[in-house]
């Protein structure tokens, strides 16, 4: 069996809320090979991480990250997640935190890790400043840069030669049929793996990032299909069938 990647899906969001530095500790500790983030500006151009644009789901307040100060974020927002883990996490501190403060963890913890790093926000702004912490930092060499629009993996491609991953066409936003050219990786999500049109990307001869395989059932699926890099919200089922737990 080939070296397959396990990667963390913000963090080990199957018990802990997602995007938050007790989930991607928790990741690092689980031993997984790479942990998967999303990146967003703060209106005074800090990077954090949080999945969607808006923090209605994971911290009940209806308000963009882009409209808020780093100050204000931290203050205000407490990604407890209450829909999913009711009061578990609720007054721990929890806060939505800063790229540089997971890549310090990083750092400390798990200097060997590889990072998916989802551009959510889809300036040029953002990947500057991503990009100038992960170099800062040491991880730009072995990252991953994943997003769902093409203007931005051309950019990443074009102005830093990153490792990039994009989706399959339909997927995507500002989509040209040349943005393939700029893929390193492609990212196939386990409907696309069960279903006919999986042999148009796989025979695009691109390494494969299969995404989120939770069960047993799935992962073994995964590797029937020769996925390189396999996501799991919840690692363990994946790293005890490829013998890393």
């Amino acid at each position: 069996m080939k070296n397959i990647i396990v990667e963390g899906h913000r963090g080990y969001c199957a018990k802990y809320p997602e995007n938050t530095l007790i989930s991607f500790e928790a990741a690092l500790e689980l031993g997984v090979d790479a942990i998967e983030f999303d990146v967003w500006l703060t209106s005074d151009k800090v990077p954090v991480l949080m999945h969607d644009e808006k923090a209605q789901r994971t911290c009940k307040v209806n308000k963009a990250l882009r409209d808020m100060t780093l100050a204000e974020v931290k203050e205000t927002l407490e990604p407890c997640y209450e829909d999913k883990f009711g009061d578990k996490y609720k007054g721990m501190g929890l806060t939505i935190p800063t790229l540089e403060e997971l890549l310090t963890l990083c750092k400390e913890k798990r200097p060997d890790i590889k990072l998916g790093v989802e551009i959510k926000e889809y300036t040029e702004e953002n990947v500057d400043l991503t990009v100038a912490l992960l170099k800062k930092y040491g991880f730009f060499d072995t990252c991953y840069f994943y997003a769902f629009n093409g203007r931005i993996i051309k950019y990443i491609k074009e102005k830093y030669n990153g490792r990039t991953m994009g989706y399959p066409d339909f997927q995507m936003k500002e989509f040209t049929p040349d943005v393939y050219n700029y893929y390193v990786d492609i990212g196939l999500a386990m409907n696309i793996v069960k279903s006919e049109v999986f042999p148009i990307f796989k025979a695009k001869n691109l390494p494969i990032h299969m995404y989120c395989a939770d069960n047993e059932a799935d992962v073994r699926l995964c590797i029937e299909k020769g996925a390189d890099l396999i996501t799991a919200n919840d690692p363990v089922p994946l790293m005890k069938v490829l013998g890393k737990i």
